[in-house]
């Protein structure tokens, strides 16, 4: 394998062209160009690993992408557009087939689809429960009641908190460790702390959350593969949502009790 840093930054541009719906032949004569600035098929096919009589082709590609203008002489000339104007124009096209997507999405999504899950629904990896503890507090009417290891602690969550307390959610935080609480009482000021019936710091658990007393999800850490995520400890997490749900139900009682407490000191 080369040691030679460009070799490296071209297959890796290569590799995210392609992944960003070029062929292969198309990918590695963009890059080419970006390196040349401008030149012929014959030019391009002398350094990068395209046959010339291919590079026609995929330079028909790039044109039709935007990506390249091409000069009418002889032998005909590419020029590749600027990095800058490349990866802008990748993004609005990302951003809209990411739009056209969802929208098709939305249309195929039942109107009477209803919010209570059957059953306790299980998920894995750090990012993917993130995932969901964002959407779960984005969509919270009334409470919030969140714990954390620190560790799972992320600026999205955080800001997700405070957005919910700024448009009138309340934020009812467990009593977490010092560093935690620190961060997210300077966060969501209006968050207040109860107690929580276990000592943090001396078990495996990851999070829970409880959103509007009918959406619960709790997670737990476990020993990674070394792999993915490149973490030492991985996380796996359960989720349940409606009045009747088996997970909302356990924990929604243990958790009655501390909360009711906490609502008539705030009343008092």
């Amino acid at each position: 394998m080369s040691g030679d840093p460009s070799d490296q930054a071209r297959s890796t541009a290569v590799k995210q062209l392609k992944a960003l719906g070029l062929s292969t032949y198309a990918a590695r004569t963009f890059v080419a160009l970006v390196s040349l600035g401008e030149g012929t098929a014959q030019d391009v096919s002398e350094v990068a690993d395209v046959p010339r009589t291919r590079v026609y082709d995929a330079a028909d590609e790039l044109y039709d992408r935007g990506l390249v203008d091409v000069k009418q002489s002889s032998p005909q000339r590419y020029w590749a557009i600027s990095t800058e104007t490349a990866g802008r124009h990748f993004e609005q096209e990302f951003d809209h087939r990411v739009t056209v997507l969802t929208d098709a999405l939305d249309e195929l999504a039942s109107a009477t689809r209803s919010t209570e899950q059957q059953g306790v629904w299980t998920v894995t990896g750090r990012d993917t429960v993130t995932d969901r503890v964002v959407d779960f507090i984005s969509a919270a009417n009334e409470e919030v009641v969140y714990m954390t290891a620190e560790e799972l602690l992320t600026d999205e969550i955080a800001e997700r908190l405070s957005t919910a307390s700024d448009r009138g959610v309340s934020i009812r935080l467990a009593e977490m460790s010092q560093s935690v609480e620190s961060r997210l009482e300077q966060d969501v000021p209006d968050a207040q702390l109860f107690e929580s019936v276990w000592d943090w710091s001396d078990t495996p658990a990851g999070r829970l959350l409880m959103v509007d007393q009918e959406k619960t999800l709790v997670s737990v850490l476990v020993d990674g593969n070394g792999e993915h995520p490149p973490e030492p400890r991985d996380e796996t997490a359960i989720w349940g949502t409606g009045q009747t749900n088996s997970l909302v139900v356990v924990l929604k009682a243990l958790f009655t009790w501390q909360l009711d407490n906490n609502r008539e000191s705030t009343n008092e």
